[in-house]
C-alpha cells in the first residue's frame, strides 16, 4: 500500500467522522463544537499528532496489514441536547454513519471508474489506476473505522449506545470505565489481538465482499 495514498484517505475519513459528530450535535442543540470551529473539513482543527500522524505511520512501517487512526475528539456538552438520550445516541452514531456513507460513495466511485475504463476499451493505467486504488482504500478504511467505533469499549461510539440500553445503575458503572478506555483498548489489543480483530474485521470483510459484488455488477 502506498503511504502517499493511504494518509490522505485516512485523514479525510477521520475528519468527516468528527465533523458528523459536531454537525449532529448542533442539530440536537449543542453548539459547543460549532463555536470552536470544528464543523469544517479544514484538517488543521482536527489533526491529532499521535492519532492522525504517528499511529498511522507506525502501523504502515510495521506492516500491520491495516491502517487506523483518529482525529481530535469533537467536544460536546450533552446537557445542551434537546433530549439527552436521543441526542447522545444520534451524535454517537453520526460518525459511524458518516464512515459507512463514505464507504458507499467510494464503492460507487470505484464502479464508475472501472466501468469508464471498460467502455473506453483500455486497461486501468496511470491516473485512472491511482483513482481506483484511492477508492478501494477509501472503502476499506471507512469500514474499519465504522466497525471499530461500534465496539462497546468506553469511550468509543458504540459504548454510548450500549450505555442507554443498560439498566440505570449498571449503565452508570459501565460509563465510569471511560476513564480507563485507552488502557482497556490497549490491554484487549495486546492480550487478545486475535479475537478482538476477528470481531472487528469480520463485518469489514463481509461488506468489502458486498462492495466488490456491487462493482462486479457494473462490469
Amino acid at each position: 500500500m502506498d503511504i502517499l495514498l493511504l494518509i490522505p484517505v485516512l485523514l479525510l475519513s477521520i475528519i468527516v467522522h468528527e465533523v458528523a459528530h459536531a454537525w449532529v450535535a448542533l442539530r440536537e442543540g449543542d453548539d459547543t463544537a460549532y463555536t470552536l470551529g470544528r464543523i469544517t473539513l479544514n484538517p488543521l482543527p482536527h489533526i491529532d499528532l499521535i492519532g492522525s500522524i504517528l499511529v498511522p505511520l507506525g502501523l504502515y512501517f510495521m506492516n500491520a496489514g491495516f491502517l487506523f487512526g483518529w482525529a481530535k475528539p469533537v467536544p460536546v456538552n450533552p446537557r445542551k441536547y434537546h433530549n439527552y438520550r436521543r441526542g447522545d445516541i444520534r451524535v454517537s452514531l453520526a460518525g459511524i454513519a458518516a464512515n459507512l456513507i463514505l464507504a458507499a460513495g467510494f464503492t460507487l466511485l470505484a464502479a464508475l471508474l472501472m466501468k469508464t475504463a471498460q467502455v473506453s476499451g483500455g486497461a486501468l493505467s496511470g491516473p485512472m489506476d491511482v483513482a481506483v486504488r484511492i477508492a478501494e482504500l477509501g472503502i476499506l478504511i471507512n469500514l474499519v473505522l465504522a466497525f471499530f467505533n461500534l465496539v462497546p469499549i468506553p469511550p468509543l461510539d458504540g459504548s454510548h449506545v450500549l450505555y442507554h440500553l443498560l439498566p440505570t445503575r449498571l449503565g452508570v458503572a459501565y460509563r465510569r470505565l471511560g476513564r480507563y478506555g485507552m488502557l482497556i483498548r490497549l490491554a484487549v489489543c495486546v492480550l487478545f489481538p486475535g479475537p478482538f480483530f476477528s470481531i472487528v474485521l469480520a463485518p469489514v470483510r463481509f461488506f468489502m465482499g458486498a462492495a466488490q459484488d456491487f462493482i462486479d455488477l457494473w462490469l
